[in-house]
């Protein structure tokens, strides 16, 4: 599998474009399809793996893990834009929605 499969695996399990995911990581909206024929840069290519929440060597295929070492954790949005289905179920958007509220009232009420 190359860099470019990997990337566009795991961008869809994300439930993100390549267009959207090079955005993300604050490239050009066309330049993770340039990696079909070309070599990624390294910094763009660490800017990508930070987005998909997974090591670089994982995206060059020198590791099976897809974890980093850095044990980074997301933010509520990128939590919640994680998750895709529960207990086998897929989870709609307006469910996401309620889930959003939940989580800001909660985290809002958490300082008073």
């Amino acid at each position: 599998m190359t860099v470019f499969d990997r990337i566009k695996n795991l961008s869809a399990k994300h439930g993100l474009s390549l267009q959207s995911l090079a955005k993300k990581a604050g490239l050009g909206v066309n330049s993770i399809y340039k990696w079909k024929t070309q070599s990624p840069q390294s910094d763009k290519l660490e800017k990508v793996a930070s987005v998909l929440g997974v090591s670089v060597d994982y995206l060059l295929g020198k590791s099976e893990s897809q974890t980093t070492s850095d044990n980074k954790d997301l933010d509520v949005e990128e939590a919640i834009d994680s998750m895709r289905s529960y207990q086998g179920k897929d989870i709609s958007e307006s469910q996401r929605e309620v889930l959003r509220g939940i989580i800001k009232g909660y985290l809002d009420n958490q300082g008073k």
